[in-house]
């Protein structure tokens, strides 16, 4: 074995290891003579147990350890003992604490305790598996522009919660920002921070800030205040984007005195590839002048958010994603199919402008119905194949032009011109088919969409039908040529031949199914699919095609069936069919991180692509993280405002996030372009109820029973949503029971399903346990996901039929996604709270939250604290619940009402105040009261009733 070797290259002696440490105490007995590290397994107490070291922080190391009471892991950092037993170190930790008690915010890392074992001192805080923002940039290799600006937009509302609370920070740094493996960013460390009361905080030793990030008045020893931290997270930004802070020297001294005396070096120098939105924010933010940078976040957020809503760094891009989030994902796989797509790129994506190209109806003048509105997405989709180019859907181009000339029935080169010119589109493309003898001459030209300036005109020959689809690939890669794409003409036939190969009456149905999509008409369109693959079984686009639009159904499993199909076909799919295709399985499938991965590489090849953008957001959605999805979801409604599947997402993403005055503004847009659209009711009347708008958000579902059957069933689990939210059981119970007939009589089995297991809670309530189990054990029988198995869970252990309850999550276990599993241990881990066993309720919760943040989670990890009297973290819980309430309005993602999970929050968040000594308790159980205004024989409203007059005595 080699030895280690001294700097000059000569051999040490090994010196003899010691044992390890059996026991903490044995450690410190050791750690008073020498710096050994603790071993994995080691106990601290009774309570923790060492799983592996961290890494060394300013005061001590840092290990991740098991916490017992708690049973979850935790970060732990040991003080050293030379400033444990320093006072004013200590009181710097306890305000940390106190201060992290007081800012709960997902993006601000929680510290639990301060502890101390065998005269050690230590810290415990949330354990958070990634690294910090410096590790980050030390990588080398520069931040993408789109990763900057997430990681910014989540330090600044971490940072705005703490300054809503009264917090100022002062001493933001990358080492103080945390990032997860999911991209989740923690703001940490809040040990030199004040409060509005405070004038200052002496820590002996410390320096109020790190030379690098000071804000001038903190380098000047001024006064303060929270736009010091504005000052400083634009230091923080401008290394992100140059690789370095703006001021260097040789000395602290030297810093400071350059920020005070000198502007930095323009951003657009450092990184020309920074967005000018972003460097104007940057230079906001470091204004020396206080009163010339931003006043507060929620300025600089605000300019963050129409930003997003201007497209960031232009964007535009393919077809619109249908209408809403839950069914969204369908244009995943349909748009962008009968594609000519080239294998390999000379352009590189951003090397052009975007360009929008619309394509008005093709003349027929062979008298040959098979070539009735089948070259048109045939060439649309062949042009899109270039990376800067977007085709305008032509569904929604048909309703525009309907409008300009009333009682338009085809999009005529005149009308299609007129289109562009309202919608911005740059060019329009016409052409014809038509027979000369034997043969078929197929012709295109392209014109500028506002001037009418021609471009190029094409005319390619096919000597009989088979050849038709090879010659209009020829004519599309002309037209490519003239607007810019270099890819050669041979790359861009080699890619056409997945078309070719197939049939021209498969062609055409396929393309009359993405017709009838794209006017919303699902079975209509699934019955052309099902065509197209009679026609040819080979084409994998046409089961891509045919799973959307069941997944738009809400049949999941013919969905899934129609993806693998489309899978094992793969081969003959284009780059973005393929990409599209995966994307959409994933989704369905809720396997997010992947969706996420197939989206973005889609948009990094593709950045024209609106529909890859929108599939985006929705898996960023998926993923829970709102912020995001709106974020994304803005971009596509900035470039087609009047897009009302564009805009409904928006509406739906606003809502989720909690934003509910965007919602509500959002959805009323959306109704104004469309009276009809279902789902654009449901995110109106959820957003007025989430602002306690009750008599508002009933009349909005009163308005969408007359709209379709569709809606009627929509509804009715709405209006039975705001019954169970205000208590009147009775009436929820005869609302569900009316819906759940209809959806019979429409052959609707899942929402019947999810009414049935509304029922048997309600039924519950009103102390009919027969009824209910019967209802659950109904539900059960008609569905097989989580929106209906979950609450029937519940439901039997309410009723004591733990055994069902357990079957039902062993069912919902044994699926491959992520969404069943979570709620199969919730199911696992309120069995063991009904039998009295907070600790193992604890265990279950804790597993499910290490698959994915859900509310429900939350609300039971709360009740869960709550049983075993931990009340500070119980507290946390629900605040998290509020905090994102926007989620409890439909919980399981799936847009459907569920508002009334939102009132026991506040009872017992009010337990877990009056636990804690807390005046805040009373208004907490009076805001319980005040939702439960309708209320019969509620047991925690008669419970909160009591509370509240003990406190009064």
């Amino acid at each position: 074995m080699d030895r280690p070797l001294d700097d000059d290259g000569s051999a040490t002696a090994i010196a003899p290891q010691k044992p390890a440490p059996k026991s903490f105490a044995d450690w410190r007995r050791d750690n008073r003579r020498s710096s050994e590290e603790l071993t994995p397994g080691l106990e601290i107490g009774n309570r923790y147990r060492v799983i592996r070291t961290l890494g060394h922080g300013g005061m001590g190391m840092v290990y991740l350890v098991h916490d017992r009471d708690l049973q979850r892991n935790v970060a732990l950092k040991l003080i050293l003992p030379k400033l444990g037993d320093n006072p004013a170190v200590l009181e710097r930790f306890r305000h940390e604490i106190l201060l992290s008690s007081r800012v709960t915010h997902p993006n601000v890392l929680r510290v639990y305790d301060l502890g101390e074992n065998e005269g050690v001192k230590f810290l415990t805080m949330e354990y958070v598996d990634g690294e910090d923002l410096a590790a980050a940039l030390g990588h080398g290799d520069r931040l993408p522009i789109d990763r900057i600006v997430s990681i910014f937009r989540q330090i600044c509302h971490g940072l705005a919660a703490a300054h809503a609370a009264g917090v100022t920070h002062r001493d933001l740094k990358p080492q103080n920002v945390m990032l997860d493996q999911h991209g989740k960013v923690f703001l940490t460390d809040f040990g030199l921070a004040k409060t509005a009361a405070q004038t200052h905080l002496t820590v002996s030793g410390a320096v109020i800030g790190t030379p690098y990030y000071m804000s001038p008045e903190q380098v000047k020893g001024t006064a303060i205040d929270h736009r010091s931290d504005i000052y400083s997270l634009g230091v923080i930004l401008y290394e992100m984007l140059a690789g370095d802070v703006p001021f260097n020297g040789s000395s602290a001294y030297e810093i400071m005195i350059k920020r005070i005396q000198h502007a930095p070096l323009p951003i657009s120098e450092r990184n020309r590839e920074t967005p000018a939105y972003l460097a104007n924010i940057l230079n906001r933010c470091l204004a020396v002048e206080v009163e010339k940078r931003y006043q507060t976040l929620d300025e600089l957020i605000a300019d963050l958010d129409r930003a997003g809503a201007a497209g960031g760094p232009q964007r535009r891009g393919g077809m619109p994603l249908l209408g809403s989030i839950a069914a969204a994902l369908v244009i995943a796989s349909l748009v962008g199919t009968i594609v000519w797509r080239e294998r390999q790129r000379a352009v590189a994506p951003a090397a052009l402008k975007p360009v929008s190209v619309l394509i008005s109806d093709f003349r027929n003048g062979t008298g040959e119905p098979v070539f009735d509105g089948t070259l048109e997405p045939v060439m649309s989709l062949a042009l899109e194949g270039a990376p800067f180019i977007t085709s305008f859907d032509r569904g929604q181009a048909r309703k525009a032009a309907a409008q300009l000339q009333n009682g338009a029935t085809s999009l005529t080169e005149p009308l299609a011109r007129l289109v562009a010119a309202r919608e911005g589109i740059n060019i329009i493309v016409a052409g014809a088919i038509e027979r000369e003898g034997s043969d078929y001459k197929i012709s295109a030209r392209a014109t500028d969409g506002i001037t009418g300036k021609p471009i190029v005109a094409e005319s390619e020959t096919a000597a009989n039908k088979d050849e038709v689809l090879t010659a209009a690939s020829r004519i599309a890669a002309s037209v490519r040529k003239a607007l810019g794409d270099s890819t050669p003409e041979s790359v861009q036939l080699a890619a056409g031949e997945t078309v070719s190969a197939g049939s021209l009456e498969a062609a055409h149905a396929y393309a009359q199914g993405q017709a009838l999509q794209w006017a919303g008409k699902y079975e209509d369109a699934i019955a052309r699919y099902t065509e197209a693959i009679r026609l040819d079984p080979n084409l994998g686009r046409a089961y891509a095609g045919r799973a959307a639009m069941n997944a738009n159904l809400d049949q999941k499993p013919q969905a899934e069936a129609d993806y693998k199909l489309a899978m094992a076909r793969i081969d003959r799919m284009t780059d973005r069919e393929k990409f599209r295709t995966r994307g959409g399985y994933y989704l369905l499938m809720r396997n997010t991180r992947s969706a996420v991965d197939e989206f973005s590489a889609l948009v990094r090849q593709f950045p024209a692509d609106t529909a890859a953008i929108n599939n985006l957001a929705l898996s960023y959605f998926y993923s829970r993280d709102m912020g995001r999805a709106m974020e994304e979801g803005r971009k596509p409604v900035a470039i087609y405002p009047k897009s009302v599947l564009y805009r409904n997402n928006l509406a739906l993403y606003a809502m989720y996030a909690g934003d509910f005055k965007t919602a509500e503004q959002e959805a009323r847009a959306v109704l104004q372009l469309n009276p009809s659209y279902v789902k654009g009711y449901v995110a109106l009347a959820l957003s007025q109820l989430a602002q306690n708008q009750k008599a508002a958000a009933i009349d909005t579902y009163q308005k969408l029973q007359k709209v379709s059957a569709r809606g009627s069933s929509f509804a009715a689990i709405g209006l039975a949503d705001v019954a169970l939210l205000e208590g009147r059981v009775s009436d929820s119970a005869a609302i569900l029971r009316g819906g759940i007939d209809a959806d019979r009589k429409n052959k609707s089995n899942g929402p019947a399903a999810y009414k049935l297991a509304v029922l048997a809670e309600a039924e519950l309530a009103a102390g009919k346990k027969s009824d209910a189990i019967t209802s659950a054990e109904s539900a059960v029988a008609g569905a097989s996901g989580e929106s209906a198995l979950f609450p029937s869970a519940r439901a039997f252990i309410a009723a004591e039929k733990i055994d069902r309850a357990s079957t039902l999550a062993a069912t919902l276990a044994a699926k491959i996604e992520s969404d069943p599993q979570i709620y199969a241990k919730l199911i696992e881990g309120e069995i063991e709270l009904a039998r009295g066993n907070g600790r193992g309720a604890l265990a279950h919760f804790a597993e499910a939250q290490k698959i994915d943040d859900s509310w429900v989670g939350r609300f039971d990890l709360g009740r869960a604290y709550l049983s075993l009297g931990a009340f500070t973290e119980a507290s946390s819980e629900f605040d998290r619940c509020l905090k994102r309430r926007g989620e409890a309005t439909a919980v399981f993602l799936d847009d459907v009402p569920s508002y009334h999970y939102l009132p026991p929050v506040y009872y017992y968040l009010g337990r877990s105040q009056e636990g804690l000594g807390s005046a805040s308790a009373g208004q907490s159980y009076q805001a319980y009261l005040s939702l439960r205004s309708g209320a019969e024989n509620d047991a925690l409203a008669i419970d909160a009733q009591k509370r509240v007059a003990a406190m009064k005595h």
